[in-house]
């Protein structure tokens, strides 16, 4: 069997994006395509070797898209995280990442006519129900091929995307503050924690690092010794944010979970030393079922969020700021360097988009030879 898929690098991630017409001519229902994109990645084996995934959560992803011309936005798209290890794919969250590779994709698809000057490429992530906009510069409604701009985490050019994640939030528990409260006590094992629940750009829930003894003055190391006691709250995030119920299994991919800290001096997963003047707070994630190199854009978004709500963890971290204006710049340090999150609110103070700056390049047009299990084909 083969599937047509288009490859593409979206800032820190890797994405293989499917028309939804194509897919739909080999799978026809949600659980076959599921099943099909965990055999084309070969998702079963960590290693993805007889695949197409590259073995870690930010290689190992998939969009399945579909124009909608007279719809809310121009296109939706099904955002897949493909299991590495295991023939799962979970559809409960979105990626920044992989939608800044679809806003470029479209316009190079021809999804959208490009417009002179720049383009913008409005989406509607089905998962959750967020609606994001990419824009792309098209100057004499030239379609980019490449471009120069770059993001912490690679050093690879792409060109650039302007992406911004719109309200409202709270699309996938009904509020962005799920329990109610910005700060909550959350029984991990045989400790509590301080927890913020926030869905916004996806479900997340941020910890205090001290609380949590993680040190964030090294970001090159550390974080895998407490994978243990991370999942533990991810799991139990879930349930008091109604994600799953207590007798379900925890989900990998959702809620995202990490730590946060005060700005301050720290060591990139490089060696790179960070200056604490250049960011305004430390954050280190988790992606699936490992660290993230940098950090997800969905999971800068909340950050964005948790920052404008008093009392929440992460901003307790922050030092005071101006909120007579209505745009605010939120400079996140990570493990791959500081990236920047521009948060426009309303009068009342309310935080309405969220932007980032990123850069997308197409790798490849393939013919995936999807082979089945020995157990399909018997």
């Amino acid at each position: 069997m083969q599937l047509r898929g288009h490859w593409y690098r979206g800032g820190t991630s890797k994405c293989w994006l499917f028309d939804a017409q194509d897919m739909a001519q080999h799978a026809d229902t949600r659980e076959e395509m599921v099943g099909l994109l965990a055999d084309a990645f070969g998702a079963a084996d960590a290693r993805q070797l007889d695949g197409v995934g590259g073995g870690t959560s930010t290689t190992s992803k998939a969009a399945i898209i579909t124009a909608t011309p007279d719809g809310p936005a121009d296109l939706d798209y099904l955002f897949a995280q493909v299991g590495i290890g295991e023939p799962t794919v979970e559809l409960g969250s979105n990626c920044g990442n992989c939608a800044t590779a679809i806003a470029l994709y479209a316009v190079q698809a021809g999804v959208v006519a490009p417009a002179e000057g720049s383009t913008r490429v409005r989406m509607r992530n089905l998962n959750t129900g967020a609606v994001l906009t990419g824009t792309i510069a098209t100057p004499g409604r030239r379609i980019p091929t490449s471009g120069r701009a770059t993001v912490p985490g690679s050093d690879a050019p792409g060109v650039p995307v302007s992406l911004s994640f719109h309200a409202p939030w709270g699309q996938t528990t009904g509020a962005v503050l799920p329990t109610g409260s910005p700060a909550d006590r959350l029984a991990v094992g045989h400790t509590v924690l301080t927890a913020s629940m926030v869905d916004a750009g996806a479900p997340a829930v941020f910890l205090r690092a001290d609380e949590a003894g993680i040190d964030l003055s090294r970001m090159d190391s550390g974080l895998a010794d407490h994978l243990p006691q991370l999942l533990a709250a991810r799991a139990a995030a879930g349930v008091a944010m109604g994600l799953r119920r207590p007798e379900d299994p925890p989900q990998n991919a959702i809620p995202k979970v990490g730590v946060v800290a005060p700005a301050a001096d720290y060591t990139a997963a490089d060696g790179t030393r960070i200056a604490a003047d250049s960011h305004d707070v430390r954050v280190r994630m988790l992606s699936m079922l490992a660290p993230h190199p940098a950090i997800g854009l969905t999971s800068a978004v909340a950050v964005s969020l948790a920052g404008a709500v008093a009392g929440s963890v992460v901003a307790d971290a922050l030092s005071p700021v101006d909120t007579g204006s209505s745009t605010r710049l939120l400079r996140i340090g990570t493990p791959a360097g500081v990236i920047t999150t521009e948060a426009i609110t309303d009068g009342s103070g309310a935080v309405t988009e969220v932007a980032l700056h990123r850069a997308a390049r197409q790798l490849a047009v393939a013919d995936i030879d999807v082979a089945r299990p020995l157990a399909q084909t018997a």
